[in-house]
């Protein structure tokens, strides 16, 4: 029976995540394939901005792999966040079906963003190590563990957000402040070893911080200094993750069904 029902629950997932590739990115064009082209063509205007306006090596760390991994970084938080925030007011119409429930619509957005993400990190990756501006990693297991924490992380942080967007109105405007403020405090663009003793434990309470130290601690090797709790990270995703699906499960009543 249980077998049968996680079965169920995939079949649903599943034809969600076709539905929301087809209808977000078409059957002609570049279609799936811009999931990929459209970070990178942000991430290289990036480098090539930084590379015209900075050093070869900040604080000791080559640019274009700090760039990469923290523009990335940065891209599957936002998405996560963007994206299950309006989740359910963009398939409102699913909810005649009632196979589909809110939590079907979030999570297989949440794995298409976590897909297409991971393979735009990869491509990236590959075309710069092809340029010869990166390395191959130093720590596989450790590039693969932070890149999961961080997705973890930023899928309680999104769950939040979106149970109180569908509870207080104000809060859809408020998302993508919260999107912009993200940038500056994630870590995306500035290690954790580069900020003062005194305000390093302040930081680490950020628990995005813990992941993209992890990705570049993978990368970089043990010769950069990067500082990170997963344990921490792996908690506070836990709650955050609990907390967004109890907001989103007592306020079902609150979607109006057109």
């Amino acid at each position: 029976m249980v077998s049968g029902a996680i079965s169920r629950q995939s079949r649903v997932i599943s034809a969600l995540i076709m539905r929301e590739m087809t209808t977000r990115y078409g059957r002609q064009g570049l279609g799936f394939a811009w999931v990929i082209g459209e970070p990178l063509i942000f991430c290289f205007g990036v480098l090539i901005l930084w590379t015209l306006t900075k050093p070869a090596y900040e604080h000791g760390v080559r640019l274009a792999p700090f760039v990469m991994t923290g523009y990335m970084s940065l891209i599957l938080i936002r998405h996560f966040i963007s994206l299950l925030a309006s989740a359910l007011q963009a398939n409102l119409g699913l909810m005649y079906h009632r196979q589909v429930a809110p939590l079907h619509l979030l999570f297989s957005r949440a794995l298409l963003e976590l897909g297409g993400a991971t393979a735009a990190f990869v491509v990236v990756y590959a075309v710069l190590l092809a340029l010869k501006e990166v390395s191959l990693p130093h720590d596989y297991l450790l590039l693969y563990c932070g890149w999961l924490l961080l997705a973890w992380t930023a899928l309680g942080f999104a769950l939040v957000l979106t149970g109180l967007a569908m509870r207080y109105d104000i809060m859809e405007r408020l998302v993508p402040v919260i999107s912009y403020v993200l940038i500056p405090i994630s870590g995306a663009f500035y290690m954790v070893s580069w900020m003062p003793a005194s305000a390093r434990e302040y930081i680490m309470l950020i628990p995005f911080v813990h992941g993209i130290e992890m990705v570049r601690a993978g990368v970089f090797g043990e010769f950069v200094p990067t500082y990170y709790n997963p344990a921490y990270a792996m908690f506070t995703g836990a709650i955050m993750n609990i907390m967004g699906l109890l907001i989103i499960s007592s306020s079902r009543d609150r979607i109006e069904v057109e």
